[in-house]
């Protein structure tokens, strides 16, 4: 089928339209369906200890489906000393014992089957645990483990004090090296010191580390999500005489222990590090082979497109499924216009190959909230975005409802970036805590997440009208609003449609999604002003259009009819219209 272009003068460079195969082909699971992201300390605490656990997920697995959920990805449940809640994992092999036991996991895994519920594992790949038996070993000088870390001599100035090897800076702040006396050698932790770097040029690591793979995929799990793969490669230090060098100063910051500071040329996006996600999906196509499932890899890298879309794969190499896609996070906020969140949303739409799916991810555990970062008023708005845009959807926990950051004084902080700013006036700009807070489920105590007299975190304020048992019988509520949507993006116009998009003015963003003559319009208001819209700019979009989904505060009803060439629009309203003729 042939289409027509059309150009918005006033906005040039900001019109996209992305075209379908011309054959609807059928979708993997993994294509069409939401995953949703639980943070399992977070999510559900089912034995009153203030934290939360597996038998708490399992518990409300029905939640889930109630929302039209078919996959979701819990963050680290593994072994760990928990310096940073799940990342430094000590047994890549077990379940950490405050969320449970193996048995505790396989029941889950069997409800989410009863359920037909996907189960995706966070995988962390670059970092394991001071506290694991491989350090252990390490330290012991066991060989075959010393080499699964990065080890480095230091440097001894004149007056025979001994520094790091060199200027590499933590992402937590402060040095990336620490020292150990048994070895006397220092050891590469790009995260917290209880982070050590695995140390990938050791072939006996990446057998390992594909190994763990195969132990979960075996267990039943659909895919991973792959942290931090960013940092996964040093530098050969061989291509240095042998010593890692120091990095560049960046200009972006005046303090050295800030990892602004630095321009990171020598430990993130090395070339070996997509040959490693390459070899990765090697594996997982492995468990395809044998039963026909694609397990489903997700990989986490904050960069320019050119960076991301590496990951997809190179020539004949197939990569990651689904480059996270974080342009609703980093690029965008509340104080973006129309035309920069438009931008934002063509860009990875415009870099990425035509034969693979976008996704769209507006929140996680390391970001600040939805209704925090755009307004409360904007939440079904941006859940429009993430849902009928075309591509995967991806749901951070709570944003369903439009949960907001939580306050967390510096005595209850944990999180180590918070921590490791030493500013009990400032942490909470590098805290990751705030989004972290309990799961809002009712208004009782803790918000129905544990029966405990203290909770990991505190609740976050407001939860007595902001949880779910109030939004299920509340008929306008952002919890129905999501699952409206979540139910109409199984439509085929937005399973399998084509997409065009506009920028009406500075405050109001339109897109048009369309698929064998069904055609819809959304509509998103990201300011208080109120509009009067011609939406016949878009080709085929004239006369009469029918309310399918509004946001809360909408004075529209849905099976309302408004005219195309005069739609009006209030003040952070979003709405979703359809073509009536």
């Amino acid at each position: 089928m042939r289409f027509k272009m059309r150009h918005l003068y006033i906005l040039p460079l900001l019109f996209l339209v992305v075209k379908a195969a011309k054959n609807t082909k059928d979708l993997d699971w993994w294509e069409k369906t939401i995953f949703y992201q639980i943070y399992p300390r977070s999510f559900m605490d089912s034995d009153g200890d203030g934290v939360g656990d597996l038998n708490g997920i399992t518990s409300k697995l029905e939640y889930l489906k109630e929302l039209g959920v078919g996959a979701t990805w819990l963050s680290p449940m593994f072994k760990s000393p928990m310096y940073d809640f799940g990342y430094d994992i000590s047994d890549f092999y077990d379940v950490h014992d405050e969320y449970g036991t193996m048995e505790d996991f396989d029941n889950l895994m069997a409800k989410a089957n009863e359920l037909d519920i996907e189960i995706v594992l966070d995988f962390v790949p670059n970092h394991g645990s001071n506290e694991s038996v491989w350090f252990e070993e390490a330290l012991k000088g066991h060989e075959k483990y010393f080499d699964y870390f990065v080890w480095e001599d230091g440097v001894v100035d004149e007056n025979g004090v001994l520094h790091p090897p060199n200027n590499w800076v933590s992402v937590f702040r402060k040095s990336a090296w620490e020292y150990r006396e048994e070895v006397g050698k220092y050891y590469l932790h790009q995260f917290v010191i209880g982070q050590p770097d695995l140390n990938y040029r050791n072939p006996a690591v990446v057998e390992e580390m594909k190994d763990v793979i195969r132990f979960w995929l075996n267990k039943g799990v659909a895919g991973f999500r792959v942290d931090a793969i960013t940092h996964l490669f040093e530098v050969d230090k061989e291509k240095f005489g042998g010593k890692y060098p120091d990095e560049p100063i960046s200009g972006n910051s005046d303090d050295p222990d800030n990892y602004d500071y630095l321009n990171h040329i020598y430990t993130i996006n090395q070339d070996e590090t997509y040959d490693m996600v390459y070899q990765w999906r090697d594996v997982f196509d492995e468990f395809k082979e044998m039963d026909g499932l694609t397990r489903v890899m997700m990989t986490e890298a904050y960069g320019s497109p050119d960076i991301i879309m590496r990951y997809f794969g190179e020539g004949e190499r197939e990569g990651a499924h689904m480059p996270f896609n974080f342009v609703l996070i980093s690029d965008v906020d509340g104080s973006s216009s129309a035309a920069e969140i438009k931008y934002a949303i063509d860009k990875f739409l415009t870099f990425k190959p035509i034969d693979k799916m976008s996704n769209w991810v507006a929140g996680n555990h390391d970001k600040s909230r939805v209704a925090s970062r755009f307004s409360p008023e904007l939440v079904d708005g941006i859940n429009i975005l993430v849902l009928l845009l075309p591509g995967v959807a991806v749901t951070y926990m709570g944003e369903e409802i439009g949960m907001e950051d939580g306050y967390v004084s510096w005595e209850d902080t944990v999180d180590p970036s918070g921590c490791n700013t030493d500013d009990p006036i400032n942490y909470w700009t590098a805290s990751r805590d705030p989004e972290r807070t309990p799961f809002q489920w009712s208004a009782d105590k803790n918000a129905g997440f544990s029966t405990a007299d203290k909770t990991w975190l505190p609740v976050a304020e407001g939860y007595e009208t902001l949880n779910v048992e109030v939004q299920r019988t509340t008929e306008r509520s952002h919890l129905n609003v999501y699952k409206a949507l979540a139910k109409l993006r199984t439509e085929p116009a937005f399973s399998h449609g084509r997409y065009d998009s506009v920028a009406l003015n500075s405050d109001v963003l339109a897109f048009k999604r369309w698929h064998d003559g069904e055609i819809y319009v959304a509509v998103i208001n990201f300011r208080d002003e109120i509009y009067n819209l011609d939406l016949t700019y878009f080709e085929n979009v004239t006369g009469k259009l029918e309310v399918i989904v509004t946001s809360v505060q909408s004075a529209k009803t849905k099976g309302d009819v408004v005219e195309a060439e005069n739609t009006q629009i209030y003040g952070r309203e979003a709405f979703v219209l359809k073509v009536v003729q």
